[in-house]
């Protein structure tokens, strides 16, 4: 039966707190890093994917990033991919080194914005011998600009970023906005997304739902797609052209350089984040894709 321990370890000085679920099998079990969208907390959807891969034999981590929920850091609920993927490979450090898990059988799974981050960590870490990646937005300059209104609106919120960051660095002071929102245009998504705003889904008390303005120039000029080609493990991503930007997740898989496949599947971007059948499905492909490569 699957169990969850509370654990914290330690990501450059920051006490990082997560959920470590660990089959019943009694025995070292392969490991799994689990980590899901930009500005999410680990309730959103990693604890949801990492107690499924517990259930299929996985003892699977989830946590918070630094300055996110329950972890340490500051500033707070700041979009810094070089941060999360610190934090990534300190997750691994700590997976590797726990009596349940056995160390040499590890994998990283990354859900939407996270699949930028696991794919960094990848490409330097080898102790990582697999990688999956569910709804995955994996973006460049040019989608971003496709993405984000046009080079005008992106230049627009660079400039916003770097006067907030100026701001942030004068004052201490952090310039934050809305993640999701249908009535404020400043907000990171300007939309009416019931996810992130229906208390039974992602609006839980953990999620403050608030984006850093100064996080927006690292987040626009961040290019995952060119990670591909220095990628070596089996990868396997699970996407759907309804989802967030496939173009990205193609261009992607385009170009790594390892064993690779793709599972076109149904649904919108938030339906892998807690709706079924897309949970199960992504779920399931992700335990036999490391059952095949861990």
């Amino acid at each position: 039966m699957t169990t969850r321990q509370k654990i914290t370890f330690l990501s450059g000085g920051t006490a990082l707190t997560g959920n470590l679920f660990l089959p019943g099998c009694g025995t070292p079990a392969p490991g799994v890093v689990v980590a899901g969208t930009w500005t999410s907390v680990k309730e959103l959807m990693a604890d949801r994917y990492a107690e499924r891969l517990a259930d299929r034999g996985y003892a699977a981590l989830s946590f918070d990033f630094s300055g996110f929920g329950e972890s340490g850091g500051e500033p707070r609920d700041v979009e810094d991919p070089a941060r999360k993927i610190r934090d990534i490979h300190h997750a691994v450090t700590f997976l590797a080194g726990h009596p349940s898990v056995d160390g040499g059988r590890l994998g990283t799974l990354g859900i939407c914005a996270a699949a930028m981050y696991m794919a960094a960590n990848a490409a330097h870490d080898e102790r990582v011998g697999s990688l999956a990646l569910v709804a995955p937005w994996l973006h460049d300059a040019a989608i971003c600009e496709a993405a984000y209104g046009g080079a005008d609106a992106v230049a627009e919120k660079i400039e916003a970023a770097r006067k907030a960051r100026a701001r942030f660095v004068r004052t201490g002071e952090v310039d934050y906005v809305p993640v999701v929102s249908p009535t404020d245009e400043h907000a990171a998504m300007p939309y009416d997304i019931d996810f992130y705003l229906n208390p039974d889904r992602g609006a839980v008390p953990a999620w403050p739902n608030r984006f850093a303005v100064m996080a927006w120039e690292d987040w626009l000029t961040y290019d995952s797609i060119a990670l591909a080609p220095r990628i070596t493990q089996p990868t396997r991503l699970v996407h759907s052209e309804d989802a967030a930007i496939p173009d990205g997740a193609r261009r992607f898989h385009a170009e790594l350089a390892g064993p690779k496949d793709i599972l076109w599947a149904q649904g919108s971007q938030f339906d892998f984040y807690d709706q079924e059948p897309q949970v199960t499905l992504a779920a399931d492909a992700v335990a036999a894709h490391f059952a095949k490569t861990l």
